[in-house]
């Protein structure tokens, strides 16, 4: 493990024709050794930060296994349209002051459109105009025309989830497909955005489901990989589940650093199952977060992972 992260710092890129299951077997300690080597080689000891607002939740079309938000389930999560312009003002300003870099609405539902989309336009241009925050923007499946507006509105990067392999995805929801997500990956990108995409970790996929994701991002050159772990929410289809260990969670984001030497591997829902705010998990190849509030989890404090991430000696 150690010769091959020299071997990744020295330019050596993996793909599908790599033998990867050797990430699989190897000594977890070395594994997470030479991640957090990759890490500090190629990204340096910067760490970022972001932070959400739920836009606009419930009554989702989808029936994505693992969300409470889905119509399809009756977990009887809060349901409101998108939100005043006031409090999504509000709260970015609470997040700034926090000392996070980035800001994204997120919104339930297959997609957005009409009046609720030019209200999130308009939330954009004015968190633009009046924030230092980097916005980005998770609004589901969006037309090419719909992305090139809201970068015209100072959003950055577009947050679209890949969640899973190709082969698994069938297995966690059926409204939509693996391909859907990837085309609008490519229609964002055509539009001048920057992505963010990852996926969940203890659906009941396989490590070669896992390994999947890990290259189909790295083929897709995506610059920041959100890693959540299942947070299993009664009267979901995942509500059963068995959460996944703390070391196959450690194992997988250092094979992810491997694959995606450059990325962010950003920390997501679920992180509260490791104690300090997952400190094990940014000498392991992680070097990015989502904090605060998580939708319909529970989240972390702004203030625990800056003194966290600082106490580890990296730059915040």
């Amino acid at each position: 493990m150690k010769k091959l992260a020299v071997e990744i710092i020295s330019g050596r890129r993996l793909n599908r024709r790599d033998d990867l299951a050797v990430f699989l077997t190897a000594d977890l300690e070395e594994l997470r050794a030479g991640a957090d080597q990759i890490r500090q080689a190629l990204c340096g000891d910067r760490a970022d930060l972001c932070t959400i607002i739920n836009g606009r939740s419930g009554r989702c079309s989808e029936d994505c296994k693992f969300c409470a938000q889905s119509c399809h389930y009756g977990t009887q999560v809060e349901e409101y349209p998108f939100l005043p312009l006031k409090k999504i003002v509000a709260e970015c300003r609470r997040n700034e002051a926090g000392g996070v870099h980035r800001f994204s609405i997120v919104t339930a539902g297959r997609s957005l459109k009409g009046m609720e989309l030019e209200q999130a336009l308009e939330a954009y241009a004015r968190l633009h105009r009046e924030s230092g925050l980097k916005l980005c923007a998770s609004h589901g499946l969006q037309t090419e025309e719909e992305f090139r507006r809201m970068k015209e509105a100072g959003v950055e990067r577009c947050h679209a989830n890949l969640e899973t392999s190709r082969r698994y995805f069938p297995q966690m929801c059926t409204t939509h497909t693996y391909e859907d997500k990837v085309t609008n990956i490519q229609r964002a990108r055509a539009a001048g955005l920057e992505v963010c995409s990852g996926g969940i970790l203890g659906m009941g996929e396989s490590w070669e489901d896992r390994l999947d994701l890990a290259v189909s991002l790295a083929e897709l050159e995506i610059s920041s990989i959100p890693l959540n772990l299942l947070r299993p929410i009664p009267g979901t289809p995942y509500e059963g589940m068995e959460p996944i260990s703390n070391e196959d969670v450690l194992r997988t984001v250092a094979f992810f650093r491997y694959i995606n030497p450059t990325a962010w591997i950003r920390m997501a829902a679920g992180r509260g199952q490791f104690p300090d705010g997952g400190a094990e998990l940014f000498r392991s190849g992680a070097n990015a977060a989502i904090t605060g509030d998580m939708l319909t989890t529970t989240g972390t404090s702004m203030a625990g992972d800056r003194a966290m991430l600082l106490g580890l000696g990296y730059q915040v």
